[in-house]
């Protein structure tokens, strides 16, 4: 049985600098933290670096190229937050560790012709690549105009192997296609309180003030986004923080809907040697659709809800590499979204909570996320400091998922 000790590095594990120690891996788990290496364990020198949990992308839409793309910046998980890889569909994700793992919530709750059909171009129908094998039942559509078709699409979800169920709530004004179908505030309330009578977690899309409101009167456990169309106020900040909801804020997202790419990243050496071409270009485009909004609100509105001790997750809404979807690029907008969570006023030290065990407490997830005994060895070794200069976190030296060392 072959063990690792990775020596010499410092060790962030999650929650805290434990500074330089020993971590020894055996059978895709943290065996133990110090101590003294095993005669015949394989040594990784990592002097100079720092060791990670391996990161959480905590909203994105995937599929195994991009789980693939995403191991490749340290990015070990992704929580999918519209989309296929249910329980029931990824079974041939979870054995490999070429690839990111992935939770999904499936379809989110919308009504028809709501939410997110308009932002793609008529004629366009995501989905697998033509001739591709399907891979699980299909997808479930849970198209709902009333409080009894959600609260009947709840069981439906949970038995096609949701990790969690989301509510689309979203009147189509900052995608500019306002008057779009929006599920009512009875509706939304129904549909989050099966939820919760089955035990499942629940996530909201909310992109306005208005909406999160909606959200948290229904008694939401998180928001998949940071509302984008006005300041914050003391109220709202406050109505968060009272409703113990997580809040995953995109930044990265909120950015691209007002029309900033994410061109800057491109041109990173770090970043541009792992992207191709589709992803280049898509992470030079943007969504373009909230030019009136201002990046500037939402960077203190993180910063107030931080300040409020709300928690925060580092998400991006990533998915498919087309310009129209673009200023995202799997794995490397986590570490885009971790700067903007630092230039918002968080200290590097919870950039990196929000991308490790915040995410992996909130939804849930009680073997990663942290590098502790007995827990999965979801690791990265980048060279530098992240917790000082979190930019260091694209210096990847080392990638390893279930203790399996990432191919160059």
């Amino acid at each position: 049985m072959s063990v690792t000790a990775i020596t010499g590095a410092r060790v962030f594990d999650g929650e805290k600098t434990l500074g330089v120690t020993t971590v020894l891996v055996e059978s895709g788990r943290i065996a133990r933290l110090g101590g003294h290496v095993p005669q015949g364990a394989e040594v990784i020198d990592g002097g100079g670096a720092t060791l990670l949990p391996g990161l959480i992308d905590a909203h994105a839409h995937t599929g195994r190229e991009s789980l693939a793309l995403a191991l490749r910046f340290g990015v070990t998980t992704e929580l999918e937050m519209q989309g296929t890889n249910t329980a029931d569909s990824r079974t041939h994700i979870t054995e490999d560790d070429t690839v990111a793992d992935v939770r999904s919530s499936g379809f989110g709750i919308t009504p028809p012709g709501g939410h997110p059909g308009e932002l793609f171009p008529e004629g366009f129908r995501p989905g697998p690549p033509p001739g591709a094998k399907p891979v699980g039942q299909p997808p479930l559509m849970p198209f709902s105009t009333s409080p009894e078709e959600a609260v009947a699409f709840i069981p439906q979800l949970i038995e096609r192997g949701s990790d969690y169920i989301k509510f689309m709530v979203d009147d189509g004004s900052v995608e500019g296609h306002p008057g779009l179908p929006m599920l009512d505030q009875a509706t939304l309330n129904a549909g989050v309180a099966e939820a919760k009578r089955h035990g499942m977690l629940t996530v909201a899309h909310t992109l306005t003030v208005d909406a999160t409101r909606m959200a948290l009167e229904a008694g939401i456990d998180g928001l998949a986004h940071l509302f984008m169309d006005r300041p914050h106020t003391d109220e709202i900040i406050g109505m968060i923080k009272d409703s113990g909801a997580f809040v995953v804020p995109c930044v990265v997202l909120n950015a691209s809907m007002m029309g900033i790419t994410g061109s800057e990243l491109a041109d990173d050496p770090r970043v541009a040697a792992r992207l191709d071409a589709d992803c280049d270009k898509a992470l030079r485009s943007c969504f373009g659709h909230y030019p009136q909004g201002r990046i500037e609100d939402v960077l203190a509105t993180v910063k107030a809800l931080g300040d409020a001790g709300v928690d925060l997750l580092a998400g991006t809404d990533v998915s498919l590499p087309l310009p129209f979807l673009g200023g995202l690029a799997h794995g490397a907008s986590v570490h885009h979204e971790l700067q903007y969570l630092v230039r918002a006023g968080l200290t590097p030290a919870q950039a990196l909570r929000a991308a490790t065990a915040t995410t992996a407490r909130r939804f849930g997830l009680d073997d990663r996320g942290r590098i502790a005994e007995g827990l999965r060895a979801d690791l990265v070794l980048v060279d530098g400091d992240p917790t000082t200069t979190v930019s260091d976190t694209l210096n990847t030296r080392a990638v390893w998922r279930r203790g399996t060392l990432l191919a160059d």
